[in-house]
């Protein structure tokens, strides 16, 4: 904490890499406490992709409780990470790309800065996808006409889901211009809205049905004489994997939100209150609406947008879609838009803004064709959960080990800012960082290749150690950065 901010502010104002949107948060800022950190949470978890996140698990073979477990599971995990990154940010306000700073050095934090803001990107342009259709439902329960507007044949939609998928996509930047206390407001809004919506959804699915459906009492396909016995563990950690690749983006710039906590306590607990309980829960519901619609429609739906469309009350459809479009908003801007527009920033603090950075992201986000990422439920599991985690656990295991095991949870705020202080290193890059990273990263390519191009037949060791990638990236960098900065310390010392 700073305790003299003008006097610092002073010493460090002059240096190309400070601005006033990247300066270390101060007291009258800290407003957040454990129920903002869990509203946080609940909100960005309460959201379309959580729902149906349980989909390609049991379309792999698990049964309905195996695949919720796994959920738990991988969010007990990842909240690890999450409660050890969120410290620097509350202790000193700070946020991320500005702690990646102590650990690759001044330049050097643009790595993992932008890795994590072109993730988010893709991640913004799903949620605006899915926002922008369930805008489009909505628009043409008002008027059916438009479901009969020019098709866009390269884009594979029609007109009007292109105007709906851009309105929305724009509401997202106008918002998250007004700054962190609209979003915080937002959140509060959104977060018992889509939980109520969840529940009234699971009740009608379970007098519509007669019960939760033929899913609940559906065996796994591991079992002895299933189509996948003693297969279970092959198809587990992939998944696993996916999970905790679900949320590794926050996990590293989780000091972007934790910067505005008042205490430790505040940012650990709201975290621990939100995060497992929603995602297992959302998860949970959407398994069981999903089973009852094998039911009712004759056919399983794992779109909520879709199940939600066949409802025949005009007053409830026009509820349920806004519902949906308020609780995208929320998570999309949260979750997607704060961390990359920091990152951006961080390129170049004098010109780039945070503003400019919310509209940077907006604009890649676009450009990512985001229906194309969710359109093939395989590739986004294995090709989109799973290959970024490996790039984010190396980030992960780098920042922690340096936070926690070498600088033992200290940093000299000032020199975060300055060319001439002790995280410049060498030319702005920690060498011993990017060789980390490099290590860590590495042994998930080939992997990665075999799984974007099966013709390359790169073996199935790769393939298998692919599944582990988030694991594997996170402990081969921990250990390397943890032995080669040890080694330069006692060779300075």
């Amino acid at each position: 904490m700073i305790h003299d901010f003008d006097k610092w502010q002073s010493e460090v104002s002059s240096s190309p890499f400070y601005s006033r949107d990247l300066a270390p948060t101060q007291p009258h800022q800290r407003r957040w406490g454990t129920r903002d950190m869990a509203v946080l949470w609940i909100s960005m978890c309460a959201c379309i992709p959580t729902y149906t996140l349980a989909s390609s698990m049991i379309d792999q073979g698990m049964n309905w409780f195996q695949s919720i477990l796994t959920i738990l599971i991988g969010n007990l995990i990842v909240l690890v990470p999450l409660i050890l990154n969120a410290h620097p940010g509350t202790k000193f306000g700070i946020s991320f790309p500005i702690y990646c700073r102590s650990a690759f050095g001044i330049l050097g934090a643009n790595l993992p800065a932008m890795l994590r803001a072109m993730v988010a990107c893709g991640w913004f342009g799903i949620q605006a996808w899915i926002g922008g259709q369930a805008l489009y439902v909505l628009t043409c329960t008002l008027i059916p006409s438009l479901r009969e507007s020019p098709a866009i044949g390269s884009l594979g939609m029609n007109v009007c889901q292109l105007v709906c998928f851009l309105a929305f996509w724009l509401l997202n930047i106008m918002i998250t211009f007004r700054g962190i206390d609209s979003i915080r407001f937002l959140l509060n809004v959104k977060a018992p809205l889509l939980i109520v919506l969840g529940l009234c959804l699971l009740v009608w699915a379970y007098f519509a049905a007669n019960g939760l459906g033929p899913m609940f009492s559906k065996p796994s396909a591991f079992i002895e004489g299933g189509l996948l016995e003693g297969k279970f563990w092959s198809v587990f950690f992939p998944s696993l994997t996916a999970v905790i690749g679900f949320w590794s983006t926050l996990s590293l710039n989780i000091p972007d939100f934790s910067r505005y906590c008042r205490s430790q306590r505040d940012q650990a607990v709201g975290q621990l209150i939100g995060l497992p309980t929603t995602m297992t829960l959302f998860s949970f519901i959407g398994v069981a609406v999903t089973s009852a619609t094998y039911v009712i429609f004759g056919k399983t739906i794992w779109d909520p947008v879709v199940v939600l469309s066949k409802f025949s009350n005009p007053i409830v459809l026009i509820v349920a879609m806004l519902a949906l479009c308020i609780a995208t908003l929320a998570t999309n801007i949260a979750a997607n838009i704060v961390g990359p527009a920091n990152d951006f920033a961080n390129l170049y603090p004098g010109k780039i803004s945070f503003r400019m950075g919310a509209l940077m992201t907006g604009i890649v986000g676009i450009l990512m064709q985001p229906w194309n990422l969710v359109s093939d439920p395989s590739h986004y599991m294995e090709l989109w959960l799973t290959s970024y985690s490996s790039l984010l656990g190396a980030i992960g295991g780098i920042l922690i080990a340096d936070y926690y095991l070498i600088k033992r949870t200290e940093l000299n705020l000032t020199d975060l800012y300055l060319q001439e202080g002790r995280y410049w290193y060498r030319g702005g890059f920690n060498p011993i960082a990017m060789i980390a990273f490099i290590a860590g990263v590495i042994p998930c390519v080939p992997g990665f290749v075999g799984k974007l191009f099966p013709a390359f037949m790169v073996g199935d060791f790769w393939l298998d150690l692919y599944t582990y990638a988030w694991f594997i990236s996170f402990g081969i960098s921990f250990l390397i950065y943890l032995i080669g900065m040890s080694l330069t310390r006692k060779s300075i010392s």
